[in-house]
């Protein structure tokens, strides 16, 4: 199963672009950072991830400011130039109770 529930901050997005298909599709950038349990210790994490939506999700994250939290569900693949992974955005929403 490849599905991901991340609550992160928009902090970088490029202009909204089409497809070859003609869908609406935009770029982003997310930060992350909350703290979990790990082998009965809690842990500080962070991480940036390059994320990208299309069709009613690319008009829905156009209008997200940056700086802007969101709850974000997708899955992740590989970037479109090979290296590195991406965030592939399926659904976004206004964040929920903070993560601990």
């Amino acid at each position: 199963m490849n599905r991901v529930l991340l609550q992160a901050q928009v902090v970088e997005r490029a202009a909204l672009r089409y497809t070859p298909a003609g869908l609406p599709a935009v770029d982003v950038r997310l930060a992350h950072a909350s703290q979990v349990e790990h082998a009965g210790q809690l842990r500080q994490v962070s991480c940036e991830i390059h994320a990208t939506a299309v069709a009613e999700v690319a008009l829905q994250l156009d209008r997200v400011a940056v700086g802007q939290s969101l709850d974000v569900t997708g899955f992740l693949g590989k970037q479109r130039n090979g290296r590195g992974v991406m965030l592939h955005i399926t659904g976004l929403s206004s964040p929920s109770e903070p993560t601990h």
